[in-house]
């Protein structure tokens, strides 16, 4: 999910793995119209084979989670991801793409275009419908009992040491990577259009809302 500590995970995943990363930034969903995601996500997972992931221990990037769906079906698989409250997620992402715009970048989006050339204010990115729900945009078709787990950008440090003793057998350090120097958060917005940017992303809220009592519940038996 873009703007919930992704880079930070990645540099702490690519010092635990080594070799056996793999990025998988290629076909980043929100660079192309729902439709033609969709299909593209289902012909990959329809495609792909156990065999192209000789040496591959873990993918990590932005990506809908659908397209490796059936390689768990042949391949142990373990399926993670982090959540942010979707505001404050919202937020960091518009700042985010106008402080790092680069017009002449291959890389850069239609849409980061669009917004940055055509000088969106904040309620209009909160607003957009093509940013609307980003969780579940991502998550589209894929099931959430098969998430193994639900990390929450909020409780970085310690969600982090819970998945890598879990999952990894050690305890990861935190890497602090693309984390602005001044938060901003939902104090941007006045009462009024934070009760308008909520409503419009009540999915967002919901499973957000989801993940925490999922991490109540797993800290709970845990002891912690």
């Amino acid at each position: 999910m873009p703007k919930t500590a992704g880079s930070s995970f990645r540099a702490s995943l690519e010092e635990a793995f080594g070799a056996g990363f793999r990025p998988d930034y290629a076909d980043y969903p929100l660079a192309c119209p729902v439709a033609e995601r969709h299909a593209a996500a289902l012909e990959y997972g329809l495609a792909v084979e156990p065999g192209d992931f000789a040496g591959v221990t873990c993918v990590h990037g932005h990506f809908l989670p659908i397209k490796y769906l059936l390689l768990a079906d042949h391949l142990p698989c373990r399926f993670v991801t982090w959540l942010r409250e979707p505001v404050e997620r919202l937020i960091s992402h518009y700042f985010y793409w106008q402080r790092s715009y680069d017009a002449d970048a291959t890389d850069t989006t239609t849409l980061h275009r669009r917004v940055v050339e055509e000088g969106w204010t904040l309620e209009q990115f909160c607003l957009a419908p093509e940013l609307r729900d980003v969780y579940h945009q991502f998550l589209w078709a894929f099931p959430l009992r098969a998430l193994d787990f639900v990390g929450i950008s909020e409780f970085y440090a310690e969600d982090l040491r819970e998945f890598s003793e879990h999952f990894l057998g050690i305890n990861l350090q935190p890497r602090l990577v693309n984390v602005a120097d001044e938060p901003r958060g939902a104090r941007e917005l006045g009462p009024e259009l934070l009760r308008r940017v909520r409503e419009w992303h009540a999915r967002d809220v919901s499973l957000y809302e989801w993940g925490l009592r999922q991490r109540d519940q797993r800290r709970a038996a845990a002891g912690c």
